[in-house]
């Protein structure tokens, strides 16, 4: 047998590795074992099916433990993917009336708040553009960027104080009763993303117990894209 790093012909056996023989080379001091496995991979119906189930409330290791697949791999998925897509997918119909609103979840723990600012189309299901952050009027401008230039007839919020600071008040509706779309989406998204089922809806508010809550807000962020793609095509892409 000879070095498979420098091809020497002197090697000699130097103890197991994973329960094959090891060997170590004379001249380069390299070890190596004399049968490599193929590289392990999974098809890429594989990755759809774990990512399909993730994307319909089940957390990572549930998936793990249903699938055999490991859920570091489905999370490396879900970023693999999250970095490619887009916010929210294309929209041609530019909405006449815009609804908004907010939806609290956490990151990392129970005192790290963090809202999702989500914007719809009053007439028309799917959230059509997102942002992160905290409850201030600095996370809601970059979202207010995109949806001022719908030039809706009407903007449709809640009473939060953020809104009236950039939405002139004869374009402004303030109204529960106008958001049932709005509320609809982030309903949706709740029931589809098993990290944002963390909420009770019940006053006084309370967390619900969950494994399932988002570590990192850029993970929060890949699993909204993938979600929001899923759920306006209903199949999961693929990227290499």
């Amino acid at each position: 047998m000879q070095c498979l790093y420098c091809n020497y012909p002197d090697v000699r056996k130097n103890g197991k590795r994973r329960g094959k023989q090891n060997y170590i080379c004379v001249n380069c001091d390299r070890q190596f074992i004399d049968v490599y496995n193929p590289p392990k991979g999974y098809s890429d119906e594989v990755k759809q099916e774990c990512l399909k189930l993730y994307v319909n409330g089940m957390g990572f290791r549930a998936i793990e433990r249903s699938t055999g697949v490991h859920h570091t791999t489905i999370i490396y998925w879900v970023k693999q993917i999250g970095q490619q897509l887009p916010d929210a997918p294309q929209e041609d119909e530019i909405p006449e009336v815009g609804e908004l609103d907010e939806l609290e979840t956490f990151v990392g723990s129970k005192k790290n708040k963090i809202w999702l600012w989500t914007a719809v189309n009053h007439f028309r299901e799917g959230v059509l553009a997102w942002v992160l952050g905290d409850h201030s009027a600095e996370t809601f401008q970059p979202l207010w960027e995109i949806v001022c230039c719908w030039q809706c007839y009407f903007y449709v919020t809640d009473g939060w104080k953020v809104y009236p600071s950039f939405i002139d008040s004869g374009d402004h509706i303030v109204s529960k009763t106008y958001m049932t779309r709005v509320e609809g989406e982030n309903t949706r998204l709740r029931h589809y993303l098993a990290r944002l089922q963390t909420l009770l809806t019940s006053l006084p508010l309370r967390y619900r117990k969950t494994l399932c809550y988002s570590k990192s807000v850029d993970m929060l962020k890949h699993s909204i894209r993938l979600l929001l793609h899923y759920l306006k095509y209903r199949e999961i892409p693929v990227f290499n």
